[in-house]
């Protein structure tokens, strides 16, 4: 079964409310907290949803500009093939040398275009190549902040069922730990 964070928090969430009905203001106080991490956590999953997303999407893509540059280059390599046979028959002279002299020039200029376009789709493969591992990275940067404000909520938990302000503390602390990675994701 898919981990869904949002409903976990959720679920979460609704047992601190129930907790607050009987009007203990530590319980109030965590449950408070559990609905902030419940909010960060479910932003963070969704954002590291779409991180992940976006780092598919630009890898493929730059797999797409390879391929549309190895077809370039493969074309580049036919003209060179062409163009060196065209040379030599017309270095072997005859009536038809003119015309063969002609068609290595016109294929040695087309070379140059399609070189062109063939180094162009390789910068466009590696552009994308970086701007995947760009949200690949933060799609890790996530992760772990999501982690950290899933824990932080589990622990809150325990703080009501056990009344120990040491939990709560400690979730607090893991929360600003989980919120210092959500930063990092965007800052690194």
């Amino acid at each position: 079964m898919a981990h869904d964070a949002a409903l976990e928090a959720h679920e979460q969430h609704e047992r601190a409310e129930e907790a607050v009905h009987a009007h203990d203001p530590f319980v109030s106080r965590v449950s408070i907290t559990i609905a902030v991490l419940a909010l960060f956590a479910a932003t963070t999953s969704s954002l590291e949803n779409l991180e992940a997303g976006a780092a598919i999407t630009s890898s493929s893509e730059a797999v797409l500009a390879q391929d549309k540059a190895t077809d370039a280059w493969g074309e580049y390599q036919a003209d060179s093939l062409k163009r060196h046979i065209y040379g030599i028959a017309a270095d072997q002279g005859g009536s038809n040398a003119g015309r063969y002299r002609d068609t290595s020039a016109k294929e040695q200029a087309s070379q140059k275009q399609i070189q062109a376009e063939a180094k162009a789709d390789e910068g466009e493969r590696d552009k994308l190549l970086k701007v995947s591992r760009t949200h690949e990275g933060r799609h890790h940067w996530l992760t772990g902040a999501a982690t950290l404000l899933e824990i932080a909520i589990a622990i809150c938990t325990v703080a009501i069922i056990t009344r120990r302000r040491l939990f709560w503390i400690s979730s607090i602390g893991l929360g600003l730990m989980g919120l210092v990675l959500f930063a990092g994701a965007y800052l690194a």
